[in-house]
C-alpha cells in the first residue's frame, strides 16, 4: 500500500484483538467446515505467493508478474481472463445460475526497497521487494478464483477477480481498469490488505465510510538569488524562505482543519545548497498530505497555496508549485461493511473478527467506488515490521482465513 503506516494503528489495537481471541479461541472447536473448505489449493496458495515474492516488479512494470497470473488463471476451469490494461487481468467467473455481479480486487505491484528479510524465497531482484504484501494479496486471490471455479454449477451471478497493477505509484492502477469499461455490471467491490502486528489469520473491518486517507502530493522549488555567505544582503536566501514554510505549515492543522478532522501535512523532502559559505539560489521541498473528507481536502490544499503564495512574496523570492492531488479516501459502504463481517464470523467464528482502526496511509481502491459501493478489509499477519520496512515478512499460516474470509464473503454476496 502507498506508503503505508500501520503499525501505529496495530499497537492500538492489539490487546483488544487479543483478548478477544482469548476469550472465543475454542468457539468453532466443534464447528463442521464448510463443505467448499476442501477446494482450497492450499500448497498452491504458498507455492504462488513465494513465486511471486521471489520475482517482484515495481509498479507499471509487473509483465512478468501478470504472465504468471494469466497461466495460472487460463487453467483453472471455467474462468474467462481479460486485460483492462498493459499489466492488469481479470478473471470472469460467471455462474451456473443468473444472480448479481461481484468483484474482489488484488494489487500486484512491489516497492523499490531491498529485501532484508533473510527468506530462503526472498526476493531475486536488486532493491526491489514486496515489502507490503500485494504478492500475498495476488496469491490468496488466485486460491479464491480456483476454489469457486470448482463451484461453478452451484455459483448464482459471476465473479469479477481483478489482479491489478501499479497500486504503489500514482496515478495508481485501479484508475485505469475502472476506466478500461470492463467493469460496468459491478454491484459491489471487495478489497483485503494484509497487516502486520495483529494476530495471524485475524480479519479486521474497517469504519463505515472514511476507511483511509485522501492523499496529495506537492513539490516546491523556491527560487532565490545565490551569494557569498559572508554577504547575505547580496542575496536571497531560500533556506531561510523554505524554513518560514515549513514552520507556517504546521498551523494548517492546528489553526485551520476542524479539531477532530484527521489531517496530516508532512513535509518529507527539504534540500538546498553544496557549501557551507554559499548563499544557495534554489531550495527544494516535497510533502505528503492526508485528509478524510473532499471539504478538508480543498481547504488544506488552498491554505498551502495562500502560505506558499504569501511567504515567498515578503522574502521576494519566487517559486514552482507542483501541488497533486493522488488517491481520494475510501468510503466503506455500511452495508457491505456489515456483510464483511457476517460473512468472516461465519467462516472463521466472531474470535477472529475484530474493528480495524481507519487507515492512516492512502490506497487506489477508492477509485471502485466511482462505478459501485465498495469494502476494504485487513488480514493480520502476526508481529513483525511495518508495511515498506525491508524487514516485511507475512506469515503464511493467515494466508488461509484470507481465502476462507474472500470465498464465504463471494458467495454470501451473490446469494443474499
Amino acid at each position: 500500500m502507498q506508503e503505508i503506516i500501520f503499525l501505529l494503528m496495530a499497537f492500538l489495537c492489539a490487546g483488544v484483538v487479543q483478548a478477544q481471541t482469548r476469550q472465543g479461541s475454542n468457539a468453532r472447536k466443534n464447528q463442521p467446515e464448510a463443505a467448499w473448505v476442501k477446494h482450497i489449493p492450499t500448497e498452491d496458495l504458498i507455492t504462488w505467493r513465494r513465486h511471486i515474492h521471489q520475482h517482484p516488479e515495481v509498479s507499471f512494470e509487473e509483465e512478468q508478474t501478470s504472465k504468471y497470473v494469466e497461466e495460472v488463471l487460463s487453467k483453472l476451469p471455467n474462468v474467462e481472463v481479460i486485460k483492462p490494461a498493459k499489466t492488469s487481468l481479470i478473471g470472469v467467473l460467471k455462474g451456473a445460475k443468473p444472480g448479481r455481479t461481484v468483484a474482489f480486487r488484488a494489487d500486484m505491484d512491489a516497492l523499490p526497497i531491498q529485501e532484508e528479510t533473510g527468506l530462503p524465497y526472498a526476493s531475486k531482484e536488486k532493491n526491489v521487494s514486496h515489502a507490503c504484501g500485494h504478492d500475498a494479496h495476488t496469491a490468496m486471490l488466485l486460491a479464491t478464483a480456483a476454489t469457486l471455479s470448482k463451484m461453478q454449477q452451484e455459483l448464482k451471478g459471476t465473479v469479477y477477480f481483478i489482479f491489478q497493477h501499479a497500486e504503489e505509484q500514482p496515478p495508481g492502477g485501479a484508475i485505469d481498469i475502472v476506466e478500461s469499461g470492463e467493469l460496468k455490471g459491478v454491484e459491489a467491490f471487495f478489497g483485503m490488505h494484509v497487516l502486520p502486528n495483529f494476530p495471524a489469520g485475524h480479519v479486521g473491518i474497517l469504519p463505515d465510510g472514511a476507511a483511509s486517507t485522501a492523499q496529495d502530493i506537492f513539490n516546491l522549488n523556491i527560487i532565490g538569488k545565490g551569494s557569498h555567505g559572508s554577504m547575505p544582503h547580496l542575496g536571497i536566501d531560500p533556506i531561510v524562505v523554505g524554513a518560514a514554510i515549513v514552520s507556517a505549515l504546521q498551523t494548517v492543522v492546528s489553526r485551520n482543519v476542524e479539531p477532530g478532522e484527521m489531517t496530516v501535512v508532512t513535509i518529507g523532502k527539504f534540500q538546498s545548497g553544496d557549501a557551507f559559505n554559499v548563499i544557495a539560489d534554489r531550495a527544494e521541498l516535497a510533502a505528503s498530505i492526508r485528509t478524510t473528507s473532499d471539504k478538508t481536502r480543498k481547504q488544506v490544499e488552498q491554505r498551502v497555496k495562500e502560505i506558499i503564495e504569501s511567504i515567498t512574496k515578503a522574502y521576494g523570492a519566487t517559486y514552482e508549485l507542483d501541488y497533486i492531488n493522488t488517491y481520494p479516501a475510501i468510503q466503506n459502504d455500511k452495508a457491505l461493511n456489515a456483510q464483511v463481517r457476517k460473512s468472516a464470523a461465519a467462516i472463521l467464528g466472531k474470535e477472529q473478527v475484530f474493528d480495524a482502526p481507519m487507515m492512516t496511509a492512502s490506497e487506489d481502491f477508492a477509485y471502485y467506488r466511482k462505478i459501485a459501493p465498495v469494502s476494504f478489509m485487513t488480514l493480520g499477519i502476526g508481529d513483525g515490521p511495518a508495511n515498506h520496512n525491508p524487514g516485511f515478512r507475512v506469515d503464511e499460516s493467515a494466508l488461509q482465513n484470507g481465502v476462507k474470509a474472500q470465498v464465504q464473503l463471494i458467495l454470501d454476496y451473490l446469494n443474499k
